[in-house]
């Protein structure tokens, strides 16, 4: 019986511009960044948008609810939604190194009764029972260190992905890489959600693009995503009023 070769997992360092603190898997390629002087706010548009299932989630539930991250980064979602947001944390991560580095530079705080960091597989992670049917928000930000293609895009990952969400809950995927297929990265999570499930963002200037999924699909009225907006950017800063402007259902 030959033995599994280890996973190399690449190295983690950082950068600064300015105000601005980046995080690299030894390469140029930007994994996550942190205004220096405030931690806890979201400096990335993208990353913005990972929240837009804020939209479907009434506010006042938002407190306590459970989010989990695929895929640390520089810890800004889970930061943003631990502290900012008050819900239950869970951020599962492979490579040790960049739990390091959230916790020595990028000012993630440590595990607490909200907060929960796994270093795990995430695609095998995910099929645990424990977690199945318990996340309001599932975050997906999975790159390697090239940032070439989302590392986990395929119909099982996106069904077991659909298995964790609670009936109100949502998945919201960036999509982005050099050689990764929007198109058929789409196709595959309406395979696992059902088109009418699926929200989409324009892609940023930066060429990514956000993805959202819901458990059961739901047509909110203009007006009820516009009251939602406001209630968003006021409570939270987030640019939600701008996000409908680019923002629209898969299928009509």
């Amino acid at each position: 019986m030959t033995r599994k070769k280890p996973i190399e997992l690449p190295e983690v360092n950082f950068s600064e511009d300015g105000e601005i603190r980046y995080l690299h898997l030894g390469t140029e390629w930007i994994q996550g960044s942190m205004f220096l002087d405030r931690p806890y706010d979201i400096e990335l548009e993208y990353v913005q948008r990972m929240f837009a299932w804020l939209l479907f989630l009434p506010p006042v539930e938002v407190k306590g609810a459970h989010a989990m991250q695929l895929g640390l980064g520089a810890g800004t979602i889970t930061k943003f939604c631990h502290k900012k947001l008050k819900m239950a944390c869970t951020a599962v991560e492979l490579n040790p190194g960049v739990l390091h580095a959230c916790r020595g530079w990028f000012r993630l705080p440590p595990d607490d009764e909200r907060l929960r960091v796994v270093l795990a597989d995430a695609s095998l992670e995910i099929q645990k029972d424990e977690w199945r049917g318990t996340v309001d928000a599932l975050q997906v930000d999975l790159y390697d260190e090239e940032a070439a293609a989302p590392v986990l895009d395929t119909p099982d990952f996106y069904r077991h992905c659909r298995e964790l969400l609670t009936q109100q809950g949502c998945m919201t995927v960036n999509l982005f890489g050099r050689s990764s297929s929007y198109a058929e990265s789409v196709e595959k999570i309406c395979a696992a959600f059902g088109e009418d499930a699926v929200w989409v963002f324009k892609p940023t200037r930066e060429g990514n693009a956000i993805v959202l999924a819901q458990r059961t699909a739901s047509r909110p009225s203009r007006d009820a995503l516009e009251q939602t907006a406001i209630a968003i950017e006021e409570k939270w800063g987030l640019p939600a009023p701008k996000w409908l402007k680019v923002f629209k259902p898969l299928t009509h």
